[in-house]
């Protein structure tokens, strides 16, 4: 299990990078993940999220989290071969300044929202989705699950 991580925010924002990796081997001990997976994750600002949201998604505005699975294929026609060479899972965008207003807006710390949005991105790339009611059923309680354990692991 490999994070690459890029702050392109404020360097308080650096702490992130070790708190997305705890969250990542929770994450993936709990969901019995024993592939060694790379995920890379990027803190933006309102500006990129927007263009992302736009190009990739065609939705004119700022959200929260964008990801993008790299695996999505059920048969990739190109593997990549060898022992401890991570298998790229795919990329997280978190947009900081949103999740800071909806971190104010509904009570939660500024950490509890990044990591909680950490998470939510991670489920999708694992290919988790929220489209139907049966699937919220499964992936809502699972994002809770996983801040708890973190939270009861870490003694956060």
């Amino acid at each position: 299990m490999e994070l690459g991580f890029e702050n392109r925010q404020d360097a308080v924002y650096d702490v992130y990078e070790g708190r997305f990796e705890g969250l990542m081997e929770v994450a993936f001990d709990l969901l019995s993940i024993r592939t060694n997976y790379e995920v890379d994750v990027s803190l933006v600002d309102d500006e990129t999220i927007h263009q992302i949201n736009r190009d990739y998604r065609h939705i004119d505005r700022v959200t929260d989290v964008i990801s993008f699975a790299f695996n999505d294929d059920e048969e990739p026609t190109h593997q990549i071969v060898g022992d401890g060479v991570p298998k790229m899972l795919g990329e997280i965008f978190i947009c900081i300044p949103q999740a800071l207003r909806q971190a104010k807006e509904i009570g939660n710390s500024d950490q509890r929202e990044i990591s909680f949005l950490f998470i939510h991105g991670l489920l999708h790339l694992l290919g988790y989705d929220h489209m139907s009611p049966e699937d919220e059923a499964v992936m809502f309680p699972l994002q809770e699950k996983i801040l708890n354990a973190y939270k009861t692991k870490e003694g956060d």
